[in-house]
């Protein structure tokens, strides 16, 4: 018995502590830049820069087969299925545009231009700039969920009307947690401000 719980007690400590690797490991790469316009109870309003992203359309609008299929297609890409089998560094977040059809986007690094990026060996990948934008964005922990989803997008929604801000009906979810990372997981629901 004490073999046993010793055994036990060491698997945990190795499962705690790669979980801990795995999260300060997940927060040490490129992400979207924004600026925190104005902190409100629950959300914030910020500004992102400009940026490219590789971009993928699917044709169905839930998460879980979106989130899926769309990074397994970008995540190919980058980990070098293109022309040129060029591995480019994962960045965060994973953005999915909620829409009849969902688009998943991966960031492109700062320090790649589009003429740069290797052609994609997948013609479904397309290259998306999206300009300077103001959004409002609230976050929410645990594992993203088309129920979980719509919980935040409505508590979003309502918090906006009760401030008075407008916006429009262009809503992502950004998922920032690798799939291997269990605790700390970060998503966020953001829509764009008129």
């Amino acid at each position: 018995m004490k073999i046993f719980l010793i055994i036990l007690g060491l698997i945990v400590l190795i499962f705690l502590g790669s979980q801990i690797y795995f999260y300060r490991n997940s927060h040490n790469i490129e992400t979207y830049q924004y600026s925190v316009i104005k902190t409100y109870e629950g959300f914030e309003i910020r500004e992102y820069q400009a940026s490219l992203f590789t971009s993928v359309k699917l044709d169905t609008d839930l998460y879980d087969k979106a989130s899926r299929k769309g990074f397994s297609i970008l995540g190919g890409y980058i980990f070098g299925n293109n022309e040129k089998k060029e591995r480019i560094a994962m960045t965060s977040p994973v953005a999915l545009l909620l829409e009849e059809e969902m688009t998943v986007r991966f960031l492109v690094p700062e320090n790649f231009t589009e003429d740069q990026m290797p052609k994609p060996n997948n013609s479904d990948i397309e290259f998306i700039t999206v300009p300077e934008r103001k959004v409002a964005a609230i976050t929410f922990g645990g594992w993203a969920s088309d129920e979980r989803i719509a919980k935040y997008k409505l508590q979003l929604m309502a918090l906006l009307d009760a401030n008075e801000i407008k916006y429009t009906n262009r809503f992502s979810v950004l998922g920032f947690s690798p799939p291997y990372e269990l605790f700390f997981r970060k998503n966020e629901i953001i829509v764009d401000l008129v």
